[in-house]
């Protein structure tokens, strides 16, 4: 049987890595065994990240809940508690964005669930 030649293969290969890896700097976009590796390891912090980047937003939502309920004596525990007894059913995404961009409807969201946690 006659040996079969890969170049076409190869250079596809080579050329799709190269494109991939295209605004790296230096040997990373030009070298096809550098920019294989810079891919591959990007790929990687690319996968691992999307999961991380959920954490962070997380974290950042809190952050912003903790100090719009702080600012009104209130910490954020107390705050989530006070919603969970009053069955208020608004996430942490939305209760920062109220909290960040209509500071008036957060303190009477605070107010209300104050309100029906102690009542």
């Amino acid at each position: 049987m006659a040996r079969v030649k890969g170049g076409t293969t190869t250079r596809a290969r080579h050329k799709k890595v190269l494109k991939k890896t295209r605004g790296q700097r230096g040997a990373r976009s030009r070298l096809f065994r550098r920019a294989n590796t810079s891919l591959m390891k990007a790929l990687q912090y690319a996968y691992r990240d999307r999961r991380a980047r959920k954490r962070d937003m997380r974290a950042l939502w809190i952050a912003r809940i903790n100090a719009a309920s702080r600012s009104h004596g209130v910490p954020y525990s107390v705050f989530m508690g006070w919603m969970a007894k009053a069955d208020i059913q608004l996430d942490r995404r939305v209760l920062a964005d109220i909290a960040l961009h209509s500071p008036d409807d957060f303190t009477k969201i605070l107010e209300t669930a104050k309100n029906l946690a102690q009542a």
